[in-house]
Order: C-alpha cells, then sequence, then structure tokens
C-alpha cells in the first residue's frame, strides 16, 4: 500500500518534514517515491508548501494519507485564497 506521510528531517528539537509518496513498510526516513511538499511546525501553516495536483493524482490511485499528514493539509487548504 502507498502512503503520503511525513519524513523528519532538521535537527535536534528543530524538525522540519517533507510530505512523501512511499510504500507504508518503509521506514519513516528512508527513500520516497515522490516528494510533494515540506512542513515546519515552528512557522504559521500558510507557509508550508503542498503540491495540491500531485497529491489528487496520488490518491486518485489508491494511496492513503497519514493523519498527520491529513490534518496538515486541512488547515493548509483554509489559509489559501479559493481560485
Amino acid at each position: 500500500m502507498v502512503k503520503v506521510r511525513l519524513a523528519r528531517a532538521g535537527s535536534k528539537k528543530r524538525p522540519f518534514y517533507h510530505l512523501v509518496v512511499t510504500d507504508h513498510q518503509k521506514a519513516r526516513d528512508s527513500r520516497c517515491i515522490e516528494e510533494i511538499g515540506h512542513y515546519d511546525p515552528s512557522r504559521p501553516i500558510a507557509e508550508a508548501k503542498v503540491d495540491y495536483a500531485r497529491l489528487a493524482y496520488w490518491k486518485g490511485v489508491g494511496a492513503q494519507l497519514s493523519e498527520t499528514v491529513a490534518k496538515v493539509i486541512r488547515d493548509h487548504s483554509k489559509t489559501q485564497p479559493s481560485a
């Protein structure tokens, strides 16, 4: 099963996360299929970057979102101007 989840980067006590598409059996920070954004919890959620076109593609082919990624995307989409 393919999942969209967070991969941790950054230094000790200063987390930074990449939104990645990966196989659910792989380790958290292992090689991913595709990186579709990034998220820094110490910054406002509006500064996160999410590629919604690629996210829609991966959801369309059956990828599951982790709970944390779903929350980040929900909060981020509220800050974006509607087009």
